[in-house]
């Protein structure tokens, strides 16, 4: 038996240690915001916070999740969260879809640990995270009206 915090609420799972985060918060909680992407951590679908750090849970076991992990579904109780996310519908981000938990995931992390990031940074952030259609303009611009950095449009 595991423990999981997950959006401040603790989870009893029976599920092997080994057991990808991602699918005891999809599959086993019930979460569906966390996205599987590649399954290698290489796309960013699958971002979640574990104690407020940007981490792939699809390669993450749940044995390694001992913090509070916070999901998606928590951003809008999240003052920076909130802000990220109305950001993005602002500028209309979103094309699919399937993405943008993991990127507001990955955002809203780098604006915790950098307030104020310039343009260069929010791309060196942001490049794990991929968008197949390439919204990263919008993605850039969100980011930087979330940081009270918007450039004009």
């Amino acid at each position: 038996m595991i423990t999981l915090t997950i959006n401040g609420q603790k989870h009893e799972l029976d599920v092997p240690d080994n057991m990808p985060l991602l699918w005891a918060i999809r599959d086993v909680v019930g979460m569906k915001g966390t996205k599987f992407g590649c399954g290698i951590s290489e796309c960013g679908a699958c971002t979640v916070h574990l104690d407020g750090v940007a981490t792939r849970s699809c390669i993450t076991p749940v044995s390694a999740a001992k913090g509070e992990i916070t999901t998606i579904e928590a951003m809008a109780d999240d003052p920076v969260g909130r802000k990220v996310q109305q950001a993005w519908l602002d500028l209309g981000v979103a094309q699919c879809g399937y993405c943008q938990g993991g990127q507001i995931m990955n955002a809203t992390a780098l604006l915790k640990k950098n307030p104020e990031p310039d343009t260069r940074e929010i791309v060196d952030a942001m490049a794990g995270n991929l968008c197949r259609c390439g919204t990263y303009n919008r993605i850039l611009a969100a980011i930087e009206r979330a940081a009270d950095k918007e450039t004009s449009s």
